[in-house]
């Protein structure tokens, strides 16, 4: 039984599974980290070992006290990864951008890989069918655009995405010709988004005829309904990729 724990900015996100099988998820803010991990380990007393990819500010020794409890392995830059990293700045290359890219190749062998991860910033990673990590992008994710929007002018209001349940347009495309200025930052930020993302995917096709598409990111499902292209959307696609990515490792060494 394992531990996958994912640091992000804000908070952390822990999976249990025994081999490729999610048994449990736990969400919690990253000051939660000591008492829900406490919780976490005394429900599953069979856990062996703890593997831990963070981008956040979390430090290793907040981990020191769960020891001995359980085998505790931090992801970072030379852990035995999958793929070639062709980045030119490879130590700079995020965690998280690693592992999303080492679960595309795990779980979608042989083929070119594009995986967009729609958190607090939107990255972009691309993997080709030999397996060579080329780049990507990084960009504002949706909460960020609605803050920036804010906090860098003198008077358009903070919204947040649950404004646009406010009004009633959860399931329908949000129309580009705003008719207030809550609707006019709301058709800028996510038909931006959506522009934006559908903009990236059609470059790629442009090089590559032929490749899949992998939505993650807390911001999937609401995405995902508004993409024109065919999509695998799955949020939990960061925790399953530690969980493989571990798991390759093992078996490899």
């Amino acid at each position: 039984m394992l531990l996958a724990v994912d640091i992000g900015n804000t908070r952390v996100k822990v999976a249990v599974f025994e081999g490729n099988t999610l048994l449990e998820q736990f969400d919690f803010s990253n000051t939660e980290l000591q008492n829900e991990l406490h919780f976490i380990l005394k429900k599953y007393k069979n856990a062996l070992d703890m593997v831990v990819a963070s981008v956040g500010n979390i430090l290793k020794d907040a981990f020191l006290e769960f020891e001995s409890q359980v085998n505790i392995h931090f992801i970072s830059s030379d852990f035995s990864f999958p793929f070639k990293n062709g980045y030119s700045t490879p130590n700079t290359l995020g965690i998280d951008r690693m592992i999303l890219a080492s679960g595309a190749v795990l779980k979608y062998p042989n083929q070119n890989r594009l995986v967009v991860d729609a958190g607090t910033c939107i990255t972009y990673d691309f993997i080709d069918e030999n397996d060579n990590y080329l780049g990507g992008a990084i960009s504002p994710g949706i909460r960020l655009r609605y803050e920036s929007l804010h906090n860098y002018t003198a008077k358009l209001p903070l919204l947040k995405l649950e404004s646009i349940n406010d009004q009633g347009l959860e399931s329908e495309k949000i129309h580009f010709i705003g008719n207030s200025t809550s609707e006019s930052i709301n058709s800028g930020v996510i038909n931006g988004l959506i522009n934006e993302i559908e903009g990236f995917i059609s470059q790629y096709k442009a090089i590559y005829p032929k490749f899949i598409i992998i939505l993650t990111g807390g911001d999937t499902e609401f995405l995902a309904k508004r993409l024109k292209n065919t999509i695998f959307a799955n949020s939990n696609f960061l925790l399953e990729s530690l969980n493989q990515t571990f798991q390759h490792k093992i078996k490899n060494d």
